[in-house]
């Protein structure tokens, strides 16, 4: 590990460490000023209660359930978001059949398409489904939809040159130019379906990460509620990263410049070196090698 990373991690962990050990002061000495920290649990009462969860079977079977119905509506989301935002985006008929339904149901709260959930679907799974596919389908649509229109014509006219139909158009200009923007979008979606998860679960009646935070504020089990919160915080930056991982690795042919935290955005080094002859030339392509290696690794290490 270079001093650098090791100076980042390192500064990460003294910020969580201070911030839980702010947490736990204000909380045990029982601070009230403005906020009342008096009601709030201690760290170690938050510590305390997690360790019970794990130590249960029933924790482990709320994260399996709250995870199938996250994944299982974020992938519906996706292929409809997808889908959808590439049609309204190239298509003026489907826009103005589809764009004013779309923009009056997205500021719609996912709290309020609890009842709908209820009425439409014959089982609780089914509804939870619907609202976490629902939380995350705009962010999906919306990003997909600026991010085709954001494309110059002048790929699309290339490719008409050459003999491309629609299909060629679509599969070789459409997606890939769009699919940083769309993973943008997924990136977005997937985060508020786990923002969502309380209000999904809340029909549920059975498990879920979800619905055990809200029985534990039912019951004013405050650092269960506060196990439930952390949980869902984790799992949310898990997937997150997860996706924004993999939206880099399949946009690897993208130019773009090395992110550098704390300092100057350098610009991206060709990819193929100037031909020189003999030693010369490997002598140079060894340190565009590692440069190369650099920029990933910097890319993708801030995301951890």
């Amino acid at each position: 590990m270079t001093r650098r990373p090791l100076i980042r991690y390192t500064l990460r962990t003294a910020s969580l460490a201070a911030f839980l050990g702010l947490w736990q002061l204000l909380t045990s000495l029982k601070v009230d000023l403005w906020l009342r920290f008096s009601q709030f649990p201690t760290v170690t009462d938050v510590a305390r209660a997690f360790a019970g969860r794990l130590s249960g079977d029933d924790y482990w079977t709320d994260l399996t359930d709250s995870l199938t119905r996250i994944l299982s509506g974020f992938a519906l989301a996706a292929v409809l978001g997808v889908a959808t935002g590439v049609l309204v985006a190239r298509s003026r008929l489907a826009e103005d059949l589809l764009g004013p339904v779309l923009e009056v149901i997205r500021p719609i709260p996912a709290i309020a398409l609890v009842p709908v959930a209820i009425l439409l679907f014959p089982s609780n799974e089914q509804g939870i489904v619907f609202i976490t596919c629902t939380a995350a389908y705009f962010p999906v649509l919306v990003s997909t939809r600026h991010a085709v229109r954001a494309l110059t014509p002048v790929w699309e006219e290339a490719v008409r040159t050459m003999g491309g139909g629609r299909l060629r158009i679509l599969g070789s200009v459409v997606l890939p130019g769009a699919l940083p923007g769309i993973f943008g979008g997924l990136s977005v979606g997937i985060g508020v379906s786990w923002i969502c998860v309380i209000s999904a679960e809340m029909i549920s009646g059975q498990y879920g990460v979800g619905y055990r935070t809200w029985q534990d504020y039912t019951v004013v089990n405050y650092p269960g509620v506060f196990v439930g919160m952390v949980t869902i915080g984790v799992l949310g930056w898990v997937t997150s990263t997860a996706v924004e991982l993999l939206g880099r690795r399949l946009t690897r042919w993208l130019p773009r410049t090395s992110y550098v935290p704390g300092g100057r955005a350098r610009a991206a080094r060709p990819a193929v070196a100037p031909v020189r002859g003999g030693r010369d030339s490997e002598q140079h392509a060894q340190p565009e090698q590692q440069g190369h290696q650099d920029t990933e690794e910097a890319r993708d290490e801030h995301l951890v």
